[in-house]
């Protein structure tokens, strides 16, 4: 596990554009047809941007809002319209970037973009040793009536870095992966997703984050992102054939309308699962995903969730308050044949607290390995444990870095029984012993 986390760190390093490589820019008053791509005469989009960059080259995005119309559509594969295709790859070492000039903020408003019997794209990442950073996509659109989706962010490519993304107020998945290994989320947002279109409105097939990766999709990792007010749920690696990672991150309020309707789904983390009969795309070695120092608050159906998985997870350091039930490991039996209590997971250091159902359920406690938790110690949770139960913090704006807001909700007070309970797992802590849940006091 240490090796691990250190792998992580480095793979966080904010690289900067190489000093030999070039910098273009685009930005809404630019024009594709006559500029060059300067800060002074920049392009238009970011397609006539990447017809021209190469392995190590950054492309800045000034402020303003583009406001795409179905004309920019890129691509039509299949049933897909894709307005920005990024198929050009860089290089380990050589990353082609795109980023939002330091300190303003391009938003991409899909509104218009309503393509006849098209699902719709707003980034599709092909291309390999790509970072985005400082995004943000509003309005994205659903046109299909029947069973469908469109994304904000789709991901093919391998060792990709998406960075301060944000994705709301449209109807679409904010990020959606189903191929691809080594790529790293990093402080995003995906929020008020709704689609009112498909379905007869019902809001299921709009995630924050889906993440279900091929065979060979190994590596993907989530880290600090945060997932509220999305119509289905919050994070979703449904059929995900190899380990999904999601390390502090946030999920609140997920399958709930901003008027708090019921929607979709409604989990805060969904990890896992293959649906109820077994099928091609069940592995032969099913992947235990990785759950740790993350936050469900107030999601609709669970906080943390098997989703009927052939297997189990592991689940370190949450903590999760005021969801329709906190733990659910609910599994399927290996032949497909029946849901069963949860087997082969792994929960430590657990805070649980104030479900409105179930603190936890369907856990086979035989099966499991399921310890120093604040469901299976000696210990009573209470608000008097908490510096701070006040929700609205979670919203809070994210630092200059985009890493998380500080904020001091569910943080531990200091004397509360909850602190040093856990087991040393391999992560850092202070004290005797870890604490429980995701914030250590």
């Amino acid at each position: 596990m240490k090796r691990q986390i250190l792998f992580i760190f480095a793979f966080c390093v904010i690289f900067q554009p190489e000093s030999n490589a070039k910098t273009y820019f685009v930005a809404p008053t630019g024009n594709d047809s006559i500029n060059s791509g300067s800060i002074s005469s920049p392009f238009a989009s970011i397609m006539r941007a990447q017809q021209v960059v190469e392995a190590g080259d950054t492309v800045y995005i000034r402020a303003g809002k583009y406001l795409m119309n179905e004309n920019q559509i890129s691509s039509v594969q299949r049933i897909w319209a894709v307005v920005h295709l990024l198929n050009k790859s860089g290089q380990e070492g050589k990353r082609i970037n795109y980023w939002a000039y330091p300190g303003e903020k391009p938003v991409f408003d899909m509104s218009n973009v309503k393509p006849e019997n098209k699902r719709i794209m707003a980034f599709d990442v092909t291309g390999s040793w790509i970072h985005l950073k400082g995004l943000e996509v509003i309005g994205t659109q659903v046109s299909i009536l029947t069973h469908t989706q469109s994304e904000c962010f789709h991901n093919e490519g391998n060792h990709n870095i998406y960075e301060q993304l944000s994705m709301h107020d449209g109807q679409a998945i904010g990020f959606y992966l189903i191929k691809g290994s080594d790529n790293l989320i990093l402080n995003c947002d995906a929020y008020r997703n709704y689609d009112f279109t498909s379905e007869g409105g019902k809001g299921g097939n709009s995630d924050g984050f889906g993440c279900h990766p091929q065979p060979g999709g190994t590596g993907n990792i989530f880290r600090a992102c945060r997932a509220w007010f999305n119509s289905d749920d919050g994070f979703d690696c449904i059929r995900a054939a190899e380990t999904v990672t999601f390390d502090h991150c946030w999920a609140f309020d997920n399958g709930y309308s901003t008027e708090f309707k019921s929607l979709g789904d409604g989990n805060g983390f969904k990890a896992g699962g293959w649906g109820l009969r077994k099928d091609f795309r069940v592995p032969e070695k099913i992947p235990m995903h990785i759950i740790e120092f993350c936050l469900a608050v107030g999601n609709k159906a669970n906080g943390f969730y098997s989703n009927h998985q052939p297997g189990g997870s592991y689940w370190y350091n949450n903590t999760a308050y005021q969801n329709g039930t906190n733990f659910n490991m609910l599994n399927r039996n290996a032949e497909f044949s029946e849901d069963v209590p949860g087997y082969n997971h792994v929960l430590k250091n657990n805070l649980s607290f104030e479900a409105r159902t179930f603190d936890t359920q369907h856990i086979d406690s035989t099966k499991c390995d399921v310890t120093y938790n604040s469901f299976t110690l000696p210990v009573k949770v209470s608000k008097s444990d908490f510096v701070s139960l006040d929700q609205s913090q979670l919203t809070a704006p994210r630092k200059a870095d985009g890493s998380l807001p500080d904020i001091t909700f569910m943080k531990l007070k200091k004397g509360c029984d909850l602190i040093d309970k856990g087991t040393d797992i391999g992560f850092s802590y202070k004290g005797k012993a870890p604490d429980l849940g995701a914030f250590e006091y």
